[in-house]
């Protein structure tokens, strides 16, 4: 494929963020896109994005996203002249590639003979091998008889792994420290690789504990050049599936750093490898050593790391190279450090549950790239990827792009579904990340007594509340003039009182004060003063005992409750609050009365509140006086009974028909 190849329509085999990320990578070349979906992502962002966009099946991927008579099919359809098949799915699918070129189409990737080879680890490693690249010392052999490999194991010695040949992040994969498991871990390794990828071949590997993972870019073209990029480091890893990425790769001999390039160009060299690759390795920092692990014949999801030290497109070159255009740049430079943080929908505090859901609210930080298969509205269901989105920052060097990534994820908001965030935070400001002390399968290490979801400090609750009380009031007045039946006005000379319950709290947090002063008293007493405190646009600025802060924070509402996203000194918390009015209404159902619950007639300011839970009262004593249109009135019990649940407080405002006091009434003789 050295001649020029000439198309105007790439069609996109994927879906999400990489979808919307190779579409800006169309447009930069004046090409047109076409989006195929599944009736799951009938309304994403990258269908809407798109020029032309066709539904290839249901939602299960082997009914659309892997099903590559529907991707032709809508390829035909559509005029299409290229495919581009992303990362994931089909990406490394050696039979699709071929389709695609049968097709009469242009592949954007390799060729299928050079993918092909790649995908089998067994090939994969005798390539690399026969190119001067260093392997682990390990079994490989055809022989997959029980005999041999457990011949090999005892000859290799643990610990080792089993590895499926066909696999890929980490299934088909076994680690074995005890010779007496391994048939064992044999046997299910190659029922998992079967299920998984349709090839039970598996060979074992020397394990090394406390490696570094570190891989090179290459990029080559179909006139015989193959430049290399630099190189990543993605040894932040759980269950052999990358969290953060960055580049350069940190703390690496300069003589070591030069051989795995050089070595990563040979192998693409030998094979004849077009468009962008990647060969990773493993690096044995006590043995000053490194060994190839495998080669990945695709778009990485981390390449936005090395575009932002190289200025390269990688995307527009994969493009312009398999128009058949040759590599223009031979000296690459690179400049600074890149972190790309991953940021997916699970909860890393409940072992990592997935979340699904509808997004409510997307509020990303401004002045960095994020590349994003989601927006507000968006329906993230259970049939793929968790990954959502990837945070990219870029600067000087790694300490200060770890601050970037750190202060980028302290900004951004999130609602409707939760996220990794927190803890991809926590990752980054912990000592051993940031010392370079962490390895591939060092995660439990960084947190060995488990990690639990920050939650805000004392101040920082009482900003949260501060937050929603602003938010509920129209700008430009004094919160106890704004808010109607919601805030006691002060007429009498009484200062106004508003409580806000948080899910975790049976006392409320209540805000009192009047002017530029605000008060805040925590359940647990706790009195915090805030000044000239102001919510506009997405910030809460103020100052606590004469200091200013700025926040980020954001509002929504959230069923039958407010949620608060604030920014804080530990990062971005989510925190549930309820009006007196919401509380009203989760204890009581709706705010009508019946026998046994005493409402507030109209409107009005709880003035008094006569008694507690568990007296015992007659029908007419006044259980509540409430201070509606200047006027004191007492609200008499409905039945006679004992007081079972009180809503209200000396202070509180209340709407009309509002729940104030449940009784447990009588039983009538």
């Amino acid at each position: 494929m050295a001649g020029e190849m000439s198309f105007a329509r790439v069609l996109i085999a994927n879906r999400g963020e990489i979808a919307r990320r190779i579409q800006r990578g169309c447009r930069k070349l004046g090409l047109e896109t076409v989006a195929v979906f599944s009736e799951a992502d009938r309304n994403a962002p990258f269908v809407g994005e798109a020029d032309h966009a066709v539904c290839i099946g249901r939602a299960a991927p082997s009914e659309s996203y892997l099903n590559i008579d529907a991707i032709l099919g809508a390829a035909r359809a559509t005029g299409a002249g290229a495919v581009h098949p992303g990362y994931g799915f089909l990406s490394e699918n050696a039979g699709f590639a071929a389709a695609v070129e049968a097709a009469g189409l242009v592949f954007i990737g390799p060729e299928p003979g050079a993918m092909a080879m790649m995908g089998s680890k067994i090939e994969a490693n005798a390539a690399a091998e026969a190119a001067g690249v260093p392997v682990l010392p390990g079994y490989r052999g055809e022989d997959q008889s029980d005999a041999r490999l457990l011949e090999e194991a005892r000859a290799l010695g643990t610990p080792f792994l089993v590895k499926a040949s066909a696999g890929g992040g980490g299934r088909g994969m076994r680690l074995v420290t005890d010779l007496a498991d391994a048939p064992e871990a044999i046997a299910s390794a190659r029922s998992e690789a079967k299920g998984a990828f349709g090839d039970a071949a598996v060979f074992l590997e020397r394990y090394a504990p406390c490696a570094r993972h570190v891989e090179v870019q290459v990029l080559g073209d179909s006139h015989g050049t193959v430049l290399h990029l630099g190189d990543r480091d993605c040894s932040l890893q759980r269950n052999h599936q990358k969290l953060i990425e960055e580049a350069p790769a940190a703390d690496l001999p300069e003589a070591l750093r030069d051989d795995m390039r050089s070595a990563a160009v040979r192998l693409a060299q030998s094979i004849h490898y077009r468009s962008a690759g990647t060969v990773e390795y493993l690096y044995d920092p006590a043995r000053g050593e490194y060994y190839f692990l495998e080669m990945n014949t695709r778009l990485q999801v981390e390449h936005t790391v090395t575009e932002a030290i190289t200025g390269i497109d990688l995307v527009e070159w994969q493009l312009r190279i398999a128009r058949g255009e040759a590599l223009s740049q031979s000296d690459v430079q690179f400049d600074g450090h890149a972190i790309e943080v991953r940021i997916a929908a699970e909860s890393p505090a409940e072992n990592f549950r997935p979340e699904t859901g509808r997004i409510t609210l997307w509020a990303p930080p401004a002045g960095v790239r994020l590349d994003s298969g989601v927006a507000a509205g968006s329906i993230v269901g259970h049939h793929y990827d968790s990954m959502l989105a990837k945070l990219i920052v870029h600067a000087p060097d790694r300490a200060g792009a770890i601050r970037q990534a750190v202060a980028a994820i302290d900004a951004f908001a999130v609602g409707g579904v939760g996220l990794n965030l927190s803890y991809q935070r926590a990752l980054l400001t912990h000592p051993e990340f940031q010392a370079f002390r962490h390895h591939t399968s060092g995660l439990a290490e960084l947190f060995p007594d488990g990690w639990a979801k920050p939650t805000p400090a004392a101040q920082d609750m009482a900003l949260t509340a501060v937050a929603l009380h602003q938010h509920l009031s129209p700008s430009g007045a004094s919160p106890w003039e704004r808010l109607g039946s919601w805030r006691l006005t002060d007429p009498a000379g009484r200062p106004g009182a508003a409580s806000y319950w948080n899910s975790s709290e049976d006392e409320p947090i209540r805000v009192t004060g009047a002017g530029a002063l605000l008060s805040t008293i925590l359940p647990d007493g706790q009195s915090i003063e805030t000044e000239a405190a102001a919510l506009t646009g997405d910030r809460l600025s103020g100052r606590i005992e004469g200091v200013p802060f700025s926040r980020v924070a954001h509002i929504e509402r959230a069923g039958d409750h407010w949620r608060v996203h604030l920014q804080t000194p530990a990062g971005m918390t989510v925190t549930d609050l309820r009006t007196l009015e919401d509380q009203h209404l989760a204890r009581a159902g709706v705010g009508a009365g019946g026998a046994d619950l005493l409402t507030a007639p109209m409107p009005g300011a709880v003035a008094e509140v006569r008694v507690t839970p568990g007296d015992r009262i007659a029908a007419g004593d006044t259980l509540v006086v409430l201070e509606a249109m200047k006027l004191l009135q007492s609200l008499p019990a409905p039945c006679a009974g004992v007081v079972t649940e009180i809503f209200c407080a000396p202070g509180d405002t209340v709407a009309g028909h509002a729940p104030l006091v449940k009784l447990d009434p009588e039983e009538q003789t």
